[in-house]
């Protein structure tokens, strides 16, 4: 007998890759797929069950289905159709602690996967220059997606706790980019004009879409030797890119806005529906954040496929060319460097040589002084 699996938030296309791929699994017997919302592509041979997991019936499933594996996926920081940030939340949250009750209740799961992010670290200027997974945030998320993920990784470390038998993986994935993403990163950056902070250019890190499918299949299954599939995990491209570098590559122009008006740009930004520019998004595009993935290679033992920067080309590549051809703006955006670094230049010595004049002058002054007192002598 296979396993049997259940996948949370299969309408998204995320969902429905890891199903279509985890039903070709020989190890596999069964593969059940729940979502509240009917699924627009194809799930092959898997069972698609409606549901909402902020209900009991997920318990139910869980029994009538003898499920010995969850894959959660149903956590995410975009709204599905036409639900709003609410909506998202009460299931990033409630939802995530009704499924864990269920597979608290349920003899048969001994395996449970669960996708975060590595928004769990929030963004801050004292920040570490990189993450690991034990290190404690200077400050936890405040709200949006990231206190989500933060909420939904405390109730997970108390469902490992009362069910020590179940093989448990969280598995923090970088910005999730690629040419079906749907995060509030990748709205953003289809944006025709991309407002920064002035005064910032964080750094970024990005994971394939293709490379989540296979980081999840990797965890779902029994570990490889000397490998492990519980436990928490940071899963990132190697390398990182600038924001500055990004608009470049995107041909998309920037408009940097100064810090205090940022928030007021957000809000213009969610009141159309343009994108959700939340207060964590913000902190992201100013202080960014970088995570190690030591553990990742080492214990889990995946080596993603793509780089950040490969991930970001290959996402560049599905929205387009930008209102500017990528090396008008590269061209602009060093002239413009260049620049400022002439006029620091000019000012610095400026300042050195006025500095080099005030000390002529106190010595000079200071020799006066003294010729003054030998002659009072």
């Amino acid at each position: 007998m296979g396993k049997v699996v259940l996948v949370t938030g299969v309408a998204r296309q995320l969902g429905g890759r890891l199903v279509r791929r985890v039903h070709r699994d020989p190890g596999v017997e069964r593969v059940i797929g729940v979502d509240a919302e009917e699924p627009a592509h194809r799930l092959d041979g898997a069972e698609f069950i409606r549901t909402d997991i902020r209900r009991p019936t997920i318990g139910r499933i869980l029994a009538e289905h003898a499920v010995d594996t969850v894959v959660h996926l149903d956590v995410s920081g975009t709204p599905l159709g036409t639900g709003g940030r609410t909506a998202v939340k009460e299931t990033n949250v409630i939802g995530t602690m009704q499924l864990l009750g269920a597979c608290q209740k349920s003899p048969t799961v001994r395996r449970l996967v669960v996708k975060s992010s590595t928004s769990v670290y929030g963004s801050a200027p004292r920040d570490p220059a990189v993450f690991l997974e034990t290190t404690l945030p200077k400050s936890l998320p405040s709200g949006g997606f990231a206190k989500d993920t933060v909420e939904v990784e405390g109730y997970v470390r108390g469902f490992a706790r009362r069910r020590p038998d179940v093989a448990v993986c969280v598995l923090r994935f970088a910005n999730i980019l690629g040419p079906c993403a749907d995060s509030p990163l990748a709205e953003y950056f289809s944006l025709p004009v991309l407002p920064t902070v002035f005064g910032y250019d964080p750094r970024l890190q990005f994971v394939h879409e293709d490379d989540v499918v296979d980081a999840l299949q990797l965890a779902l299954n029994e570990p490889r030797p000397g490998t492990l599939n519980s436990g928490t995990f940071n899963v990132a491209g190697d390398g990182v890119l600038l924001l500055s570098q990004c608009s470049r590559r995107l041909g998309r122009p920037t408009v940097p806005v100064l810090l205090p008006a940022v928030t007021w740009v957000g809000t213009a930004l969610r009141t159309v529906g343009v994108t959700d520019f939340s207060p964590e998004q913000i902190r992201l595009l100013t202080h960014g954040r970088v995570v190690s993935t030591a553990q990742m290679r080492e214990a889990l033992g995946f080596d993603p496929k793509f780089s950040t920067a490969e991930t970001f080309a290959d996402f560049a590549r599905s929205r387009g060319p930008g209102l500017l051809p990528p090396q008008s703006v590269a061209r602009a955006v060093d002239r413009v460097g260049e620049r400022l670094r002439s006029l620091g230049s000019a000012r610095g010595g400026r300042r050195g040589s006025a500095r080099t004049q005030q000390r002529g002058d106190g010595r000079a002054a200071d020799a006066a002084a003294r010729s003054d007192a030998g002659q009072g002598a």
